[in-house]
């Protein structure tokens, strides 16, 4: 997780020759309209900069936690960023209490975790979620590593960093096992790179699940 971090204090030094490369405007619109609430609490876990994502919805009045694992990136996120509330933390590491946010967010950063921390995230993830509340995340798979499951590093602007994944239908299991509802999976190609972008939801209350709780697993 080291070299990791020095490897994203690195990008922050040529952050600015970089900005806007990645376009997210349609990803947030879509996202903004399954929210389908006006103002809210936004996580957004792995926030870099605070760019493109955390600027799009402080534009809409929203309140934004970013969380962070580079010095140099969190740096910028106050930067450009001064309205976000920003936590200097591996995302795997922080923690909130349950029922926090109505939406959160995770770009181009689960897929740097370890396999064996990701369910963990996304059970606290689920959590963290308010009843009704959306996440929005990216997930690599065989289009951009070249297999189905993988582990291990790949070069990015010249740089090798750690990548690990699941199947699709292995990630959707664990998903819909923690109780997440699938709400869209998406193979979108941005910068040239093609990556799966899932929209999930924590179901809001009802007679069958009065508390807005996880599903046991395995069922």
């Amino acid at each position: 997780m080291k070299e990791l971090i020095a490897v994203y204090n690195r990008f922050a030094e040529t952050y600015h020759e970089n900005r806007g490369i990645f376009d997210m405007s349609q990803i947030f619109n879509e996202f903004y309209t399954i929210i389908n609430i006006d103002k809210g609490r936004l996580l957004d876990l792995g926030c870099g900069a605070g760019e493109p994502i955390p600027a799009m919805f402080i534009e809409k009045g929203w309140k934004v936690t970013g969380v962070d694992f580079s010095p140099k990136m969190i740096a910028l996120a106050n930067f450009y960023q001064p309205k976000v509330m920003t936590i200097l933390s591996d995302i795997s590491e922080i923690d909130f209490e349950n029922d926090q946010f109505e939406a959160i967010t995770a770009v181009y950063s689960l897929f740097h975790l370890e396999k064996e921390k990701q369910s963990p995230l996304f059970e606290k993830i689920y959590h963290w979620l308010k009843c009704g509340g959306k996440a929005l995340f990216t997930y690599a798979d065989q289009h951009y590593t070249g297999a189905e499951s993988f582990s291990g590093y790949k070069e990015f602007m010249g740089e090798k960093l750690y990548y690990s994944h699941f199947t699709p239908p292995e990630l959707r299991n664990i998903l819909q096992n923690i109780g997440f509802e699938i709400i869209r999976e998406d193979y979108r190609e941005i910068g040239g790179e093609i990556f799966l972008w899932m929209t999930v939801g924590k179901p809001r209350k009802s007679r069958q699940r009065p508390d807005c709780a996880p599903r046991d697993k395995g069922t």
